[in-house]
């Protein structure tokens, strides 16, 4: 009877019981978002009022006007080369300091410090980089070139990292028992297992690539930003919604492109 009535007593409790402390975390949540709201000044009036000059900016950019089309396909033309140039050579870095930053196949002497590069190179944003390289190096496409070397380290290398270890240890085992050495080993046993996945990384950091080669040229670093810029500044708005079509376009390529590469490898 002892039994029964316990057993009952666990049917007639509430199974949804409230987790005061998940309920608390909302409402910190909640009361955090009201004081960001009105910390910042962000009120419904100004935001309808946002839409109304929009709505004027739109009257003013169409229709586009493509009667510069070289200095457009110029910039364009810029911006494609800073980006395959910076994803190539960024990926094949991201290559080698992903492998020294797997941690089932270095040591912890190596794989720190490379960690600790990679989450250096990921923290600031390409804008900030740029800055600081067209301030090194200059104007033009050299430093957009090295803004996207250091963006696609950090984000690439960390990844291939991460899939090398996840990798099975038993092909590894097998290939180095056979007296391999450390090259063989990484072409023969770590590259098979994640050749299809440096793939998909890949391409994305060279759609990535392709979207930020158009930004970085807004403080100096080349490519079709430099003209976006200055056509916002002599409030050229036809030739500004010209530029934002042909930036359109160039991102539709690189992934028609993307998906190509996926399916020729996969």
């Amino acid at each position: 009877m002892a039994g029964l009535e316990s057993t009952d007593a666990q049917y007639r409790q509430n199974p949804f019981k409230r987790n005061w402390l998940v309920t608390g975390s909302w409402l910190v949540l909640a009361g955090y978002l009201v004081f960001s709201f009105n910390a910042m000044g962000l009120t419904w009036d100004r935001f309808i009022h946002g839409l109304g000059i929009a709505d004027q900016l739109m009257a003013r950019m169409f229709p586009p006007n493509f009667s510069r089309w070289e200095l457009l396909l110029s910039g364009l033309a810029e911006s494609m080369e800073i980006a395959i140039i910076a994803s190539v050579v960024g990926i094949l870095l991201s290559l080698f300091f992903g492998l020294f930053a797997a941690r089932n196949l270095m040591p912890n002497w190596v794989t720190v410090p490379m960690r600790g590069f990679i989450a250096l190179c990921r923290t600031f944003h390409p804008v900030i980089i740029a800055i600081l390289f067209v301030k090194s190096v200059g104007f033009g496409a050299l430093a957009g070139i090295l803004t996207l070397i250091v963006a696609s380290i950090g984000f690439i290398a960390k990844l291939f990292a991460e899939a090398i270890e996840e990798i099975s240890l038993k092909q590894v085992e097998a290939i180095r028992a056979t007296g391999a050495g450390f090259v063989s080993l990484i072409l023969f046993s770590v590259m098979p297992q994640v050749f299809s996945r440096f793939i998909g990384f890949s391409t994305y950091q060279l759609d990535s690539n392709l979207r930020n080669s158009t930004m970085v040229g807004i403080v100096g670093a080349g490519g079709l930003g430099g003209t976006l810029f200055s056509a916002f500044q002599r409030f050229d708005y036809d030739f500004v919604a010209a530029i934002l079509m042909s930036i359109i376009a160039l991102i539709m390529l690189g992934e028609a492109l993307s998906n190509v590469v996926r399916r020729i490898f996969n």
